[in-house]
């Protein structure tokens, strides 16, 4: 073990906007880290919010949460890094991110320099990567086509260690990445500094969600302290540990295989990797190896719409009408087809209607296999339509039927029950994830940009 090497990189959470403690923090910070590194986005709540180019947290609590760790690293004069800014990591985010930032840096009184690396991409570009033959499809990546990039609402490249440590070598105060991978964040630093580079990767993969890798997930902070051929690691919360099992099985973690980790660059393979409690409570960690590739490719992310959306809510717990419902349902959707046909004239390709049986199946669908009968049951019914005008129409036919449809010939008309007036509601364009894809890059820079600012 190098004696002599020692980077400490502090992560207060999986992501910014969920929340951390802040006790923890201190004792973090009391730690001496040469840098705080935090994750702002995700693809966990589907395209939309990369479609939209928005953030998919509030920003009172991103501004209270990111207030505090500009304090603490003005407290340390060390850098602050945050990665996948504004949940998707587009310029638009990004720049959403930075006002956040110039808001607080005058509230506080700081006087920083903010380095943005800046990660949208150009449809024109990416689709000449594509005709060139430059883009490459992922497991299981939709199929694409010169129409799809060209319609796309946003593109972005996913950036990697190169990239940021570009934007760390600007000896910003305050570095603000876009679109980027959990694990570069925490690699960066540490790799600029000679740490053995599958060293630095597993730790950032481990490391990505904070104390997920702990015994107490919640509890948010962690510490990461590199030496050159290993890495520790240890909560900083009181009442959290770690242990050789909940670390190496974070490597399971939104990962298809447990022992590989594809990155920018290259490929990190953990079989022979070694988890080892120490008696200061923390687990150090060998063994890893990383696989340089020399055709260098990062991963890219885009989305289109696909048409639009509305909703409608009922709830139903007559007896009769909660053992029949998937009966109840049929007839309903077979009803407002004929009307749609009558009235509307669309091809029943043209839209789409969905029910979903909250209470009994909703998540699963027929996947479902427990047959369980609840007290009652909310109908979550959803209308996708190339237009949002024919959403709306549909919705307007489902109303009476959702509330009064009966499935016997001789009995008087149900009345089930609106949760909310009116019952539907217009959730606006539907988006898809339609780029799955690596591109190859001669230089790591090519399709990323750094803006430099002082404040």
């Amino acid at each position: 073990m190098d004696s002599r090497m020692n980077i400490k990189v502090l992560v207060p959470t999986g992501a910014l906007g969920i929340t951390y403690c802040k006790k923890a923090l201190n004792n973090g910070l009391k730690e001496k880290p040469d840098i705080i590194v935090v994750d702002g986005g995700s693809t966990d709540s589907g395209p939309a919010y990369l479609g939209k180019g928005k953030s998919k947290y509030s920003r009172s609590s991103t501004k209270s949460e990111w207030r505090t760790l500009m304090i603490a690293r003005e407290k340390l004069k060390i850098p602050l890094l945050i990665g996948s800014a504004g949940t998707c990591g587009t310029d638009k985010s990004v720049d959403w991110f930075f006002e956040i930032t110039k808001e607080l840096a005058k509230e506080l009184n700081q006087n920083i320099k903010i380095t943005l690396l800046k990660c949208s991409q150009s449809k024109k570009g990416i689709n000449k990567a594509f005709l060139s033959k430059n883009l490459f499809p992922l497991s299981n990546a939709p199929k694409i086509s010169s129409k799809k990039i060209i319609n796309c609402t946003n593109i972005v490249g996913l950036a990697g260690v190169e990239q940021i440590t570009e934007a760390i070598n600007t000896n910003a105060d305050i570095i603000i990445c876009g679109r980027s991978t959990d694990a570069s964040l925490i690699a960066s630093l540490p790799i600029m500094n000679g740490v053995d580079k599958a060293v630095a990767w597993h730790a950032g993969k481990i490391g990505e969600c904070g104390a997920f890798c702990t015994t107490n997930p919640k509890s948010g902070v962690i510490l990461i302290s590199f030496k050159k051929n290993g890495f520790f690691i240890k909560p900083v919360s009181n009442n959290t540990k770690v242990t050789p099992y909940t670390v190496s099985a974070h490597m399971v973690y939104e990962n298809s295989n447990p022992f590989t980790l594809i990155e920018p660059g290259g490929c990190l393979d953990v079989k022979k990797a070694i988890y080892k409690k120490q008696k200061d409570g923390s687990v150090y960690v060998t063994g890893a190896n990383w696989v340089q590739d020399y055709n260098y490719k990062i991963k890219l992310e885009g989305t289109h719409v696909v048409g639009y959306q509305s909703i409608s809510m009922v709830l139903i717990r007559d007896e009769s009408y909660v053992k029949n419902i998937n009966k109840w349902s049929k007839q309903v959707k077979n009803k407002v087809k004929e009307i749609i046909e009558n009235s509307l004239s669309l091809k029943k390709k043209s839209y789409e209607i969905q029910f979903r049986f909250i209470g009994k199946n909703a998540t699963l669908g027929s996947l479902e296999r427990k047959n369980l009968e609840p007290n009652e049951i909310g109908v979550l019914v959803i209308v996708t339509a190339k237009k949002q005008y024919e959403c709306e129409e549909i919705s307007k036919i489902l109303n009476p039927l959702l509330l009064h449809h009966s499935i016997y010939k001789n009995r008087e008309l149900p009345t089930f029950s609106f949760p909310l007036s009116p019952p539907s509601f217009k959730i606006g364009k539907k988006y898809e994830f339609c780029l799955n894809h690596v591109m190859s890059l001669q230089n790591p820079m090519d399709i990323f940009k750094l803006e430099k600012y002082s404040i």
